[in-house]
């Protein structure tokens, strides 16, 4: 695999979506938590998607409980929360696991292209951040403390 874009997921509805659906825009892939204190970035990745959505910005969540177990919810917890929060309007996606034997495959190839500090791939907690260009390409990889506004320079040169 080259491309994020040839990669599927499993929408927070249960749908099987291709992220080819998304080719052509710049992607923000996060892994997120309803109970994390890194939670009150949805705001921020929300303000990002809002305000640069029409110039080609997507984000997408993937909920994942393998921190702290701090994604307990099922997929209309994880909607209602999300929802009614955060105001979220960014596509999300069912649960996934970033690490060990059941990675998904889209976070296999995230990891492996954007390795973290000193060369690790593992996910170390919950809103890790993952910039991809419009062709494809994993271009930047953020750590959780890395709040969403610090990186919308970053963003906005891909736009």
């Amino acid at each position: 695999m080259t491309s994020v874009y040839e990669f599927k997921a499993k929408a927070l509805d249960g749908q099987e979506k291709s992220l080819a659906d998304y080719q052509g825009q710049v992607l923000l892939i996060v892994n997120t938590a309803s109970k994390c204190g890194f939670t009150p970035q949805y705001e921020g990745l929300e303000a990002l998607y809002r305000g640069h959505h029409a110039e080609g910005l997507t984000v997408l969540g993937f909920p994942c409980n393998q921190f702290g177990q701090q994604e307990p919810g099922d997929a209309a917890e994880i909607a209602n929360f999300c929802s009614l929060t955060y105001h979220v309007t960014f596509p999300m996606f069912a649960k996934v696991e970033v690490n060990g034997p059941g990675t998904h495959p889209l976070w296999a190839f995230l990891k492996k292209a954007k390795a973290g500090l000193l060369g690790s791939q593992g996910i170390k907690w919950n809103f890790t951040k993952f910039l991809v260009d419009r062709s494809g390409k994993v271009v930047g990889r953020y750590a959780p403390t890395d709040k969403p506004e610090a990186i919308e320079a970053d963003i906005k040169a891909l736009l």
